[in-house]
């Protein structure tokens, strides 16, 4: 199957199989940030849309813990940047139906939670594929270094992502049953 074929089957299955209550432990990934990365304080996030794995709850917590938190604003050619947000700030919504913050503080974050419509052992990710998400990654590691996080359910996992040379490896990815490393 191409790229676009995986994309409608696996986004057909995630609306399916959505459950709100199927969640990543918040507890299990502070830890594992503790575990992994002890000197980070900026963390990326989304806002959940279109039967995401919610990460509101993840986003919440590392605010807790003095994490400044972000969310991504689109621009113009399929860009994003990161903008300061917490969870009482209002937030928009843009031409495709996602909030976004209305803060004009740019963040560069030190970790990166990534939505992705599959995945797959190798820890590569496909998204909805605009591109926005592997040109944001080209930008900012030309700037420092990020640690790139996929959120998804255990049941988006395919056994191979076709990629091409625009493709970004994530780091990590965690779903409500395991962490790919």
């Amino acid at each position: 199957m191409n790229k676009s074929q995986i994309r409608k089957k696996i986004l057909k299955i995630r609306k399916k199989k959505f459950d709100k209550n199927l969640k990543i432990n918040s507890d299990k990934f502070i830890s594992f940030l503790k575990i992994n990365r002890s000197n980070l304080k900026n963390v990326g996030g989304y806002y959940p849309s279109n039967y995401e794995i919610d990460d509101l709850d993840i986003l919440d917590l590392l605010e807790n813990f003095f994490f400044k938190v972000s969310l991504p604003i689109i621009k113009k050619n399929n860009q994003i940047n990161f903008y300061k947000w917490s969870s009482n700030d209002p937030l928009k919504i843009n031409k495709f139906g996602i909030p976004e913050p209305l803060s004009s503080k740019i963040v560069y974050p030190d970790i990166l939670l990534v939505p992705l419509v599959a995945y797959d052992n190798n820890l590569n990710r496909l998204g909805y594929g605009g591109g926005f998400y592997d040109r944001y990654i080209e930008k900012i590691e030309k700037v420092k270094k990020v640690i790139k996080i996929g959120l998804a359910f255990s049941f988006q996992k395919i056994s191979s992502i076709p990629i091409n040379q625009y493709d970004k490896r994530l780091d990590f990815i965690i779903t409500e049953k395991e962490i790919l490393r």
